[in-house]
């Protein structure tokens, strides 16, 4: 059903549980998150194309200072995701994010730029990350994990754990996110 939708409109999807288009959605980006949201997707969609692209990426960079969002058009990044709060998120670009995905705000999901674990983390889906987390290295977080609020990952996430503390333990859950994550595309 969902297949006929673009990418935005999973997007928008994510925030109520309703399908949107054309001048809805430009209603709903008075929340700064589906704003930022509609930019980045923009900003990926041109990311190609020589003159609308460099547009966008100026209309970006101008949001990701007022909102705090430093999320680039070069993260990959799946359909559905859904920013809970604005304010303090810092996504390395080489990052991969799955589908259906929450972030909070404060969350950093980074490099590590030595050691074994140097690289960038890649996230799968249905993924609920909380406030102040901070993921790093190349490390791959599992479908179906929540990452507890204030927990530093730095080391692989089997499917279906909650990953909390810090130093953080995984603890087997197979319904990490239920509840977590609304409005699945």
């Amino acid at each position: 059903m969902a297949e006929h939708y673009s990418t935005i409109q999973k997007d928008f999807y994510r925030e109520s549980g309703k399908w949107r288009s054309g001048f809805q959605i430009l209603i709903k980006c008075v929340n700064p998150n589906l704003h930022f949201m509609y930019i980045l997707r923009k900003a990926q969609r041109y990311e190609k194309t020589p003159v609308l692209g460099i547009w966008w990426r100026i209309v970006l960079r101008h949001f990701q200072i007022k909102y705090g969002f430093q999320i680039y058009p070069e993260t990959e990044i799946g359909e559905g995701l859904y920013l809970g709060h604005w304010g303090s998120l810092v996504i390395n670009p080489k990052a991969k994010i799955g589908r259906n995905c929450n972030i909070a705000q404060g969350v950093t999901i980074g490099q590590q730029n030595r050691g074994k674990n140097e690289g960038y983390p890649k996230i799968g889906d249905e993924v609920w990350i909380g406030p102040n987390a901070v993921l790093v290295g190349s490390i791959t977080i599992g479908n179906n994990v929540l990452v507890a609020p204030n927990a530093y990952v730095n080391f692989d996430v089997p499917d279906n754990s909650v990953v909390a503390g810090n130093p953080a333990k995984i603890y087997p859950n197979e319904e990490a996110t239920s509840g977590y994550i609304n409005n699945k595309i």
